[in-house]
Formats: structure tokens, sequence, C-alpha cells
């Protein structure tokens, strides 16, 4: 597993912990630098991630709500939803990875991770949202 595929875990390992005890990221994000718990401490991409979701958490839901088709944030399974989140982020607010790189990686951690349903619903959710990218950013 390359270095960056093991920081978008650890990234989802922290959106998805803040998740399920219902505190901010960036709190959740800040006691993980200091303590780090039985895991190395987060790399400087996992740090970025969580980072630029946070700045970018209204325009990245409004965007995953309004082409999801049918399912609301809260119907997604909470894995699904944070890489959602992260492929998002990466392929409107990150320069730094080619979009079917964050899309390949979303989809590969939604299948060691998540439903049986969850690689398709991700590619295709991405997907979209890399279609409509230059409107996006417009």
């Amino acid at each position: 597993m390359g270095a960056r595929t093991k920081a978008r875990k650890r990234a989802l390992d922290v959106l998805f912990e803040a998740e399920q005890r219902q505190m901010s990221p960036v709190a959740l994000l800040a006691d993980r630098l200091v303590e780090p718990g039985t895991e190395s401490s987060l790399p400087q991409y996992s740090v970025d991630i969580v980072e630029g979701i946070v700045e970018h958490m209204d325009r990245i839901d409004e965007l995953l709500e309004t082409y999801s088709h049918g399912w609301t944030l809260d119907r997604m399974p909470a894995v699904d939803r944070a890489l959602l989140r992260i492929g998002s982020w990466e392929v409107l607010f990150n320069a730094d990875v080619p979009d079917a790189v964050a899309i390949d990686e979303a989809v590969e951690l939604s299948r060691s991770l998540s439903t049986d349903d969850s690689p398709t619903f991700v590619n295709g959710l991405l997907g979209r949202i890399l279609e409509l990218k230059p409107t996006i950013l417009a």
C-alpha cells in the first residue's frame, strides 16, 4: 500500500470516528496529532485531506446530495460518505492528485471497507462530479 493510500485511509479513520463520536473532524484531528493512540502519527497528507474537507464541507456535501440521485447523505453508509468527501475534495480542490487516481483510490477503499454495492456507487458519483468539474469550479 502506497504512502498516499495509507494517508487516505488514516484520513478516512479520522472522518469516520469524528462522525461516530459526533465531534468536529478538526478537533479529533488535533487530538490524534497530539496522541496518535495505537497507530503511528498521522501523515501530513492525512492532515491536508481532513483540513481540506472541513474547509469545503458545505460545498462538497451540497454536490454529493445534488448528484447522488435519491440518496441523502444521511442514508449513505458512513464509510461511503467519508470516502466520497475525500474523493470529491481530491478531484475538486487538490491539483496534486490526478482525478483518475483520486477516484480509483476511493473505489478501492470502498471495495475493501464498505458494502458490495459501494464501489459502483462511489465510482458513479465521483465520475459525475468529475464530469461536472468545469462547471462546478467556474
